[in-house]
């Protein structure tokens, strides 16, 4: 714009003119650009300093601890529900109370170490299985059955709701352990007599999986619960109806992911700087913001994991990040089997084969991993069903079949007209 006046006036031929000229576009003009160039760049660099999401910054990774093992100051493992970390104890007066009104009642949680085949009759049905309960008053024969406990499935789905609120893309989240847990619910049997007895131990019997019961065991990932608080007073946006809340992330780490957990109405838009989080929000006054670090693994010299440590970490290849950048899908079994090995959990695992089927067969082992997505645009019984079929690289691990269903979930998500399932080759 300058260089346009200066042209301008170089053209007058009026000395008279042009230093009339001159001095009103020095008092008014040029202050005008200057002062709309001062804006476009600071708009500019607020632009380039907004913190481009590097998508490892929110890769979760999950493990398994037993409760006396966990360790309160590890340094990125902490329990999915802090309330696991206290013994659990059972009242055998509201127990037998709900058993009186003809309910079934818990008694307990238990983690049962095999593969998802093993799993699958106790899914589908209300088998039961011989117990005891030890009270002060002696010893009394139970029956129980087992369900599948949902707790941390429902852990996953916040999760996953917590990454749309902040405009996150969606990775599946490998967690073998999740869908492992089972109830223990009392069902029938004898009851105490008195209701001054006190509960002293519960036995349960359970068979061809009685060598898979583990008590007391919690499941980890390296999310932190976080309470921040706005460095200063909030500030009127750009577009003078929302407020913008600076949350310093220099305490806490700059090299962890952050997310936001709050009501949506009160989050317009989320933007990470290098050292800070930016909430734009209708919310005019300072106070805590609920958010969730997502932290960085970091490799440990004292200890070891009792339990595989697993993640939904991509690989790094210049093809996953140009597949990122331009997201295309192409529908051929070679990009199909690009997403199955881009996984570092797929190194167990070997693509084979890949069939398009009518109708299924009941051979599947995998299962969905993401029941908390749901398709409104297509019915689910007139989908075809895409069968994967995977050759183990290794044979030891109780979990292979769990992965196998994280890779097939993944797979899913890129192709929703049809439904994914896996199989062994």
């Amino acid at each position: 714009m300058k260089d346009i006046l200066l042209d301008r006036l170089n053209r007058i031929e009026d000395l008279e003119q042009r230093k009339l000229l001159k001095q009103i576009v020095t008092g008014v003009f040029l202050n005008l650009v200057e002062y709309q160039e001062d804006l476009n760049r600071k708009l500019e660099e607020r632009v380039f300093n907004e913190v481009e999401d590097q998508e490892d910054r929110h890769d979760i990774y999950v493990t398994l601890c037993a409760r006396e093992e966990i360790d309160p100051i590890h340094e990125f493992l902490y329990p999915m529900l802090a309330a696991d970390t206290e013994p659990k104890t059972c009242d055998l007066r509201s127990v037998t109370e709900q058993m009186q009104r003809g309910e079934e009642a818990l008694l307990m949680t238990l983690f049962l170490q095999c593969d998802y085949s093993k799993l699958k009759e106790l899914l589908r049905g209300k088998r039961t299985f011989r117990g005891e309960i030890v009270t002060t008053g002696g010893t009394r024969s139970i029956q129980v059955r087992l369900r599948q406990n949902l707790t941390y499935i429902r852990e996953l789905e916040k999760l996953y709701f917590i990454f749309q609120k902040n405009n996150v893309p969606w990775k599946t989240v490998n967690h073998p352990y999740a869908g492992k847990f089972f109830d223990v619910l009392w069902t029938g049997g004898e009851q105490p007599t008195s209701a001054e007895e006190e509960l002293l131990e519960v036995r349960i019997f359970l068979e061809e999986f009685e060598a898979y019961k583990k008590l007391d065991m919690v499941p980890m990932w390296n999310i932190e619960r976080l309470e921040l608080k706005n460095v200063g007073f909030p500030v009127p946006a750009a577009d003078r109806i929302n407020f913008e809340h600076v949350l310093s992330l220099r305490k806490t780490g700059t090299q962890h992911g952050y997310l936001v957990d709050g009501d949506e109405a009160l989050i317009r838009y989320i933007k990470r700087m290098p050292e800070e989080l930016n909430i734009v929000s209708p919310q005019d006054k300072s106070g805590n913001w609920n958010v969730l670090k997502i932290t960085q693994p970091t490799p440990t010299k004292l200890g070891r994991l009792a339990y595989e440590l697993v993640s939904n970490k991509r690989k790094s290849s210049f093809t996953g990040r140009f597949s990122r950048k331009h997201p295309v899908v192409v529908r051929a079994k070679g990009e199909i089997a690009r997403i199955a090995g881009s996984f570092e959990a797929s190194d167990d695992l070997e693509l084979v084969q890949v069939e398009i089927r009518d109708e299924a067969d009941g051979e599947e082992v995998t299962y969905g991993m993401n029941p908390f997505i749901s398709d409104n645009v297509r019915v689910e019984n007139d989908k075809k069903r895409m069968r994967l079929r995977f050759r183990a690289r290794r044979s030891e691990s109780f979990i292979l079949q769990d992965l196998m269903s994280f890779v097939v979930s993944e797979i899913q998500m890129y192709f929703p007209e049809y439904v994914c399932e896996g199989e062994w080759a």
